[in-house]
């Protein structure tokens, strides 16, 4: 990921437009117009040979007699000119570069007979040019009044960003937003994406002080792990609304497992849409609603919903729509009952919705709307009005207006009508307060702010740790697996993958190979009937559908007969099948239990992918499942089942007893652990896993595996580097162990910082601190470890328990050029070496990754962070007026690049 170069993209002080023309509906002269009429206040350099001024402004025959270095090119020529016109740029100095021409994937360069798309891609990043598109519609930054673009229209200044892989959609939108008077920050038009794509430009728009919230419309992502770190770091500060395009069935793969055939790519993208904190709306309308409610919203004080209206019927017909959207309505209390009482007529609702009546005046709208906002069983208020001729719709709106400006929940307005209300609505808009036409749209907006709290919770919220410790045998998985490579096999047999779940803690039933009819007796008896045997073949996926399972089977004789009829089953319906034998185990009995799935496919973008659901032979018809992307913890299991129709079943029912969920949860981690430890794996079944009271048990499994030699880099995000960890020494004798900071260490991290003297505060932070919120902590704790990295000291204290003792963290740059660094350690350890070992860990880090620059800010009566920073060789520079001094380390000065 790079933001390297984008401010010459989207802040260019000097342009030339390649290809610029008078011909009046050309492209070149499009551009020309949008950036003159603009305003652009940098000079716009035309190129053309043929033409002594374009648009009234002198002209250039090439890049190369430009008066001054354009910070931004704009090509609108022929593809088969665009490699020599980078060359040209290159050479000129220039280093962004927006590609408006189409077809370069299709144009063949007569000199080198390559592509000109893959020329253009290898002379742009070999001369350190960026470039959007091809094949894009340009980009607009109305702020600076940068027009870099052919759109039809300009876009009004605003605080939005909009980023699109569709040009047709960007105009579109663009006539949209200037009928509804939307404004933006930037708005970008992605093409082709060869360099600059979704990553990029959520990163540099993520840090942008002018960019509110982040709107983008998708059709695909190339690189899965560079989308999720930009959307999950980007989203902590913003709201990301995504419309994502092809949700229809054709998107989804074949597969030879139950988890492949449930697997579609629209399921993919909402289940990376969800773990990166965005929220996905379908049409451009619910868009700009979302980002107008969700730039506006508090903090939502929880998920239930009050209504309040002057007429039933729109109240009934607004919790319909609640209800249908999977909403909440908020259950009055008592004392919030008895205070409605005291200012509304005898004969109101008495419930939620709460109908104020037909002629309530301003006074009435004011005085509930305050008791409602102010209850804490409301999350939010909805305030509803049809118009009647007894009352005064612009006085409702007054004093809904004034109630807002006082409510310490989110209050939401639906003025209900056409003429009549349209005064009351400018009046509600011009005092921000949100409003919608219809009582649908207004629980749409509600429902926006849930589910994205929802989603943005789930990113930051603290995971438990697991309730028991757990090592898989990573060794033993891998042998096994390794033997079935070893033999080109694709397709491991089921006492394989049933051995390499048991190296993961995964219990399942013992299974046994047979060669034939008589040996599948003979390991019956040594088990102990009732035994089940199921035939054994690689080239069969689903064993029942060609009759290659027995169940119950009582004797001997029964088994030998099962196998002979199930040979001949085979041969009849799956006739080119290789037959390796039979596999046989006890037949397990777990009355009540429940027949769940667990999977794992691997995506082409994101990598692998953990499905569960509701099991057995109907799963592919039942369609009950939920996906997510590895790693999971136990916030991130629980979440995941919770969003399964099965999970209500799960949870006990009548006298059916809930499953043990830990054990369940467990398990997924289990499997995500898996996968992560051993990238061969392509996919995976267990089908049924049996979950009751009593825990869970896998019977019945299937790995399919490949070389793999990506390791974590197929992931989509970067799991707990444990490889990191080391332990060390310290100069008392105590051991402690040095590793990647986790989620889970947020409460022992609070317990830290309270430790911490004053003095240490003040190094740290650089002023006084209290007890960190947890959104504050959860930044701390919960990393993304592609883009910043932090090592804990930690050990046990006098009562066994594990306590954190120092810190060392540092953050990279979106191009991984310069790491800002702190660290602190316990005032009771100072003189250990613990400081010295966090930082010289946390620098080698830093210089394998590549980083160029580590530095960090040091208070000039921190003499002890000082004295360090120079024995280890940094450049201390003079205190400045805060008396703050900067220490620079060079890990890599012969590289200009820096890396990343």
């Amino acid at each position: 990921m790079s933001t390297r170069n984008l401010d010459k993209l989207f802040r260019p002080e000097s342009i030339a437009v390649i290809g610029a023309s008078n011909s009046l509906n050309a492209v070149g002269a499009v551009v020309m117009r949008n950036l003159l009429e603009g305003g652009f206040q940098g000079p716009v350099m035309p190129v053309n040979p043929g033409c002594r001024a374009v648009a009234g402004v002198l002209s250039y025959p090439d890049v190369e007699r430009l008066p001054v270095t354009p910070e931004l090119a704009i090509i609108c020529t022929p593809p088969e000119t665009i490699p020599a016109l980078i060359d040209d740029l290159g050479g000129k100095g220039t280093h962004a570069v927006i590609c408006l021409t189409a077809g370069l994937g299709r144009v063949v360069d007569q000199a080198t007979g390559r592509k000109v798309m893959d020329l253009l891609e290898e002379k742009a990043r070999a001369l350190d040019i960026r470039v959007l598109g091809p094949n894009c519609v340009g980009a607009l930054v109305p702020g600076i009044r940068l027009n870099a673009s052919f759109a039809h229209v300009p876009a009004s200044p605003g605080k939005i960003a909009f980023v699109s892989q569709s040009g047709a959609l960007c105009t579109a939108v663009l006539d949209w937003a200037r009928t509804h008077h939307a404004g933006f920050s930037h708005f970008i038009s992605l093409g082709d994406s060869l360099d600059v794509d979704f990553g990029d430009v959520i990163d540099f728009l993520g840090t942008d002080p002018n960019t509110r919230a982040i709107l983008l419309y998708i059709e695909s992502v190339r690189d899965g792990r560079k989308f999720v770190s930009a959307t999950r770091a980007a989203s902590r500060n913003k709201p990301i609304i995504v419309i994502k395009s092809g949700r229809g069935v054709e998107g989804a793969r074949a597969a030879a497992s139950h988890t492949g055939a449930l697997a579609g790519l629209d399921e993919v993208y909402e289940t990376v849409i969800r773990r990166a904190g965005m929220l996905r709306v379908y049409n451009i309308g619910e868009l700009f609603s979302a980002v107008e409610t969700l730039s506006r919203a508090k903090p939502l004080k929880g998920e239930a919903l009050a209504i309040m209206t002057n007429g039933g019927g729109i109240g009934v017909m607004a919790v319909d729509d609640l209800v249908q959207s999977g909403g909440r309505l908020a259950e009055l209390s008592e004392e919030t009952i008895s205070a409605l009482d005291a200012v509304l007529p005898a004969n109101w609702s008495r419930a939620n919705p709460v109908d104020i009546v037909g002629d309530a005046p301003g006074a009435r709208y004011a005085a509930a709307a305050e008791i409602l906002t102010r209850a804490p069983e409301v999350g939010a208020l909805l305030v509803m009005h049809a118009p009647v001729a007894t009352a005064s719709t612009t006085e409702a709106a007054q004093a809904v207006i004034d109630a807002a400006k006082k409510a310490s929940c989110n209050l939401l307005t639906s003025w209900v009508g056409g003429e009549a209300v349209g005064p009351a609505r400018q009046m509600l808009i011009r005092a921000g307060v949100p409003t919608y036409d219809t009582p649908s749209h207004a629980v749409g907006a509600f429902m926006h702010m849930v589910n994205h709290r929802r989603n943005k919770q789930m990113l930051m919220e603290t995971p438990p740790s697991e309730p028991e410790g757990f090592t898989p045998d990573t060794a033993a998985a891998r042998s096994i697996i390794e033997k079935a490579l070893a033999r080109s096999s694709e397709m491991m047999t089921e006492p394989e993958a049933k051995a390499v779940l048991a190296a993961y803690g995964i219990p399942t039933v013992a299974t046994h190979i047979a060669e034939n009819p008589k040996q599948a007796a003979v390991h019956a008896e040594k088990i102990g009937f009732p035994v089940v045997i199921k035939i054994l073949s690689e080239d069969i996926s689903h064993k029942s559908d060609v009759g290659g399972v027995a169940l119950n089977l009582e004797t001997p004789g029964a088994v030998e007969q099962a196998a002979v009829e199930m040979l001949a089953l085979v041969a009849e319906r799956n006739p080119g099948a290789r037959v390796q034998g039979f596999s046989v185990q006890e037949m397990a009995k777990r009355p009540g239990a429940h027949e769940l799935i667990i999977g794992v496919f691997c995506d082409a973008v994101f990598g692998p992918v953990i499905l569960f659901g509701q099991g057995g032979i109907e799963v592919e018809v039942v369609k009950d499942s939920a996906m997510a992307l590895p790693p999971l913890n136990m916030n991130l299991a629980r979440d995941m089942i919770g969003r399964t129709r099965i999970s209500r079943l799960l949870a006990g029912y009548r006298s059916r007893q809930a499953v043990d969920m830990d054990q369940l949860c467990l398990a997924l981690m289990r499997v995500s652990q898996l996968v992560i430890d051993i990238p061969e794996i392509l996919e995976l079944d267990i089908n049924p896993l049996w979950s009751d009271e009593k825990g869970v048990l896998a019977l019945d499994a299937r790995i399919k595996v490949e070389p793999n030699a990506e390791g974590a880099k197929r992931l989509a995000i970067r799991p707990y580097p444990k490889e990191l960890e080391e332990p060390f020494e310290m100069r008392s004798g105590r051991r402690v162990l040095l590793r990647p900071i986790r989620p889970e260490d947020e409460p022992r991290h609070h317990e830290f910082i309270a430790r911490l003297t004053p003095q240490d505060i003040r190094f740290r932070f650089f002023g006084s601190l209290k007890r960190l919120a947890h959104s504050e902590m959860a930044k701390l704790t919960q990393i993304d470890y592609d883009r910043e990295m932090a090592f804990l000291a930690t050990g046990k204290d006098e009562q066994g328990r594990q306590e954190t003792l120092g810190v060392v963290r540092a953050v990279a740059d979106a191009n991984n050029h310069t790491a800002e660094y702190a660290v602190v350690v316990r005032s009771d350890l100072k003189g250990e070496r613990l400081g010295w070992k966090l930082l010289t860990k946390m620098i080698e880090y830093c210089r394998a990754r590549g980083t160029r620059v580590f530095m960090g800010d040091v208070l000039t009566h921190n003499r002890n962070m000082l004295g360090m920073a120079k024995a280890m060789g940094f450049t201390i520079s003079p205190s400045d007026e805060e008396g703050i001094r900067k220490v620079v380390l060079e890990l890599h000065p012969q590289n200009p690049k820096g890396g990343g």
